[in-house]
């Protein structure tokens, strides 16, 4: 559905909402690092129930550093069961593109918004204008986990024109050579996965994250996140030993999928908020 998007449907020059400010994510995320606080970034998925939008407000109180707005496309190839089911839920509740980023233009949000989803969406709606309309909602930056780098060149100048960030992922099995490439060319931070496969809930967490989180240190002074499988606070915990922090995802969007509260997804947060601050 997502992906059959029609152009005429982003958000128009004349909408009656002002644009939003963007919150620059690299510096943000930099001076928040630096501090000694570790990043924490929820993920929520937009649309997946009606409130969503007080749901990244309730996580922004919890202690999150920036969210990822999940901007759902049909065919979510990197998301396991559970970020798949989150998509076709908002979907089958009627959200668009342009709804959700129309959503978003009407709230002030505190922290850096990061819109995940995938480019087939981004070039049915048009590159120039999802740029466009990304910024006049405040979101600063973007994950497209199918564009890679070297075929982004019409994305990465859209995206530099309306201030959008181009935040690249690394894998266990990437090579050194293609790491430091990675590490030179993302903006925000590196999004380092923590094993190999699709994103989803977890009892034990790889440590090829950390391993390859390690590696990217050492090259590098970006700000390093994991994500994939951070389900607890312990695993938030664990995997920011060598990392900036983590990405928190399938196990907030599972929880309003079994029929929890938006207070019961802050509460995971905060949780994980509390766990980060008590450790490091």
């Amino acid at each position: 559905m997502t992906g059959t998007t029609s152009p005429e449907t982003a958000v128009s020059s004349d909408s009656p909402s002002s644009p939003r400010p963007q919150i620059a994510l690299g510096s943000t995320l930099r001076a928040t690092r630096d501090s000694g606080r570790k990043l924490l970034m929820p993920y929520v998925t937009a649309g997946i129930v009606p409130d969503w939008l007080d749901l990244v407000e309730a996580v922004v109180d919890a202690g999150a550093d920036a969210v990822e707005i999940g901007i759902p496309f049909s065919d979510p190839a990197m998301d396991g069961p559970t970020i798949q089911q989150a998509s076709v839920r908002a979907l089958d509740n009627g959200i668009t593109p342009h709804a959700a980023l129309s959503a978003l233009r009407d709230r002030e949000i505190a922290v850096p918004l990061i819109a995940m989803t995938y480019y087939n969406l981004v070039y049915r709606y048009g590159t120039e204008r999802f740029a466009s309309d990304m910024a006049a909602s405040g979101l600063s930056a973007a994950i497209l986990p199918d564009l890679p780098i070297e075929a982004a060149g019409e994305w990465l100048a859209a995206a530099g024109e309306y201030g959008i960030e181009n935040v690249l992922l690394a894998a266990p099995v990437t090579s050194d050579e293609r790491l430091a490439m990675l590490a030179s060319n993302t903006q925000g931070f590196m999004y380092t996965v923590s094993t190999m496969g699709t994103t989803g809930e977890r009892t034990d967490l790889d440590d090829a994250g950390t391993v390859l989180a390690r590696r990217v240190k050492a090259i590098s002074d970006v700000p390093v996140v994991i994500g994939f499988g951070i389900s607890t606070p312990e695993h938030a915990v664990a995997a920011s030993r060598e990392s900036d922090g983590v990405v928190v995802a399938s196990t907030l969007m599972r929880t309003l999928l079994d029929g929890g509260s938006v207070e019961e997804v802050a509460g995971q947060v905060r949780d994980m908020r509390q766990a980060l601050d008590a450790a490091y």
